[in-house]
This record gives C-alpha cells, structure tokens and sequence, in this order.
C-alpha cells in the first residue's frame, strides 16, 4: 500500500513551497503588521471596582512644569481685623473696653512665580504685588457696673500696597491637579487713609507694616490657564498704634494686624 503524503492530499507540487518554508515566510510578513496594530491600538480604560468604565484623563498644559516663570493676576477678597492689647491700668481707671470687629477687604494684584532648581523642582518663589482696601473697626464700651452705658466705633479705612515674598511648596502633579503650601513675609504701605469723621475717629495707625503670612492651596489645570485658589492666613509683627493723647488711644497698649484672605490666582 502506497504511503500517503501530506503533499499529496494538500496537492502541493514540488515548485510550489513546501510548509516548513511557508511559516517562516509568514512571520516575517506579520511582524510589522503586528508592530502597527499595537500602534494603533487605543489606550485601556480603567475600571473601577464594580466594573464601570472610568473616563481617560487628558493631562492640560503638559510643558507648564518645563517653564522656569510663570506671570498671572489675582483676585483677593477676605476678613481683616485688629489684634488689640490693652492698657491694664487705663482701663480699670476708665471703665473703658475694646473690642475689634471683623471686616471684609479687597485686593487685586499681579504674580511672578520663580521656579528655583531644575525641572520638576517643588520650590517656587513667589513675588505678588498688589493693592488692598481695607476698613478696621475697634469698638469702645464705657462701662457703669456690669453693663455698657454707651459704645463708640473707631474706624480706619485704607488704600494698601502689599509686597509679599513666599516660598512655595508644591506636591507632584496627579493628573490635572495638586495641592500646595506657602509661607513667607509680607511688607505694606499706606498710601491713604481715611476717616470718616475726624472729631469722633481719633484713633491712627502707622502706615507701614510688615506681616507674616502662610497659607494653602489648589492648583487646577485648564487647557489655556491654571486656576489657583488660596487660603492665607497674616499675622502682623508690627505694633501699628500711634501714641496719642485721646482716650482710645491711651486704652490701647499694641494694634497689630490679622486677616483671612481667599485669593482666586490665574497664571499661564
């Protein structure tokens, strides 16, 4: 009985080629197909825990870390106040108390930000020059025994040039986010100050100070602009009371400055 060959059930003629020729062949062949589909092969979605399909992040402003400065503005609402120390003597004397009031403020300004070593440094320096206005009320009670007879308000309202210098420390960038801290000094002149009315607002303040300041916040990643916003915390290290011959003036031993400012940062 002849012996059959798988050339002979395949019908493959000695010219043509044999199989132990044709799959070498074939691999070359695909090794470039196969090069190209994992090319183009899209990017795997993850998954959460209960199998649902998560949305692919798109990492906005890919080269803003490259850069070594970064210019912006800012806008700064927040609550300012005076830290008030008084005179012991004078008050049991007088009968007189003070009490600061919170009130709100306004700033507006520009940012430089410095980055300080290689890329990917997490040191920025930042310089932040800005105008605030801002009103500061100390109200004085006469008091009769345990109740007040009457109260008068001070009020001190002032057009401010703040120039901060900060540290900035910054965590690695998770996707289009991350978080911040900074910390640093922050130098003020008056340039004006008004009151309202002089017979009744004797108290004054020197017009120049100097803060320090720390704070956290937020860095957002939009396709054209980063978003910032900051919650900062001034401490003044300064006593600002001018020394006069008034009532309210004599009751106070120290004014210094407190404020809670939420900056709203835009940077490109």
């Amino acid at each position: 009985m002849a012996t059959p060959y798988l050339r002979h059930q395949l019908h493959l003629h000695r010219p043509q080629l044999t199989l132990r020729r044709l799959l070498p062949l074939a691999l070359v062949l695909a090794l470039p197909l196969a090069g190209h589909a994992q090319q183009k092969r899209p990017a795997k979605a993850e998954r959460t825990r209960k199998g649902k399909l998560k949305g692919i992040t798109v990492p906005n402003l890919s080269n803003y870390d490259g850069r070594w400065f970064h210019p912006g503005l800012f806008f700064a609402p927040g609550y300012s106040r005076f830290f008030i120390e008084q005179s012991a003597a004078y008050v049991q004397r007088q009968n007189l108390t003070a009490n600061s009031v919170i009130s709100p403020d306004f700033g507006v300004g520009i940012i430089g930000d410095a980055r300080l070593g290689g890329p990917g440094s997490p040191f920025i320096l930042r310089f932040a020059p800005g105008v605030s206005f801002r009103t500061r009320r100390v109200e004085f009670g006469a008091h009769n025994g345990t109740a007040p007879d009457s109260v008068f308000t001070q009020e001190i309202s002032s057009t401010v040039l703040d120039f901060p210098l900060l540290l900035k420390y910054q965590s690695q960038r998770r996707g289009n986010t991350r978080v911040y801290m900074l910390a640093g000094v922050k130098p003020s002149v008056s340039v004006t100050t008004r009151r309202t009315d002089l017979l009744r607002n004797q108290l004054q303040v020197s017009d120049n100070d100097l803060t320090l300041e720390y704070g956290v916040g937020l860095d957002l990643f939009y396709p054209l602009f980063k978003f910032a916003p900051e919650l900062r915390f001034s401490y003044g290290l300064r006593n600002l009371l001018v020394n006069r011959p008034d009532k309210y003036s004599q009751s106070l031993q120290s004014l210094s400055t407190n404020t809670v400012t939420l900056y709203l940062n835009i940077q490109n």
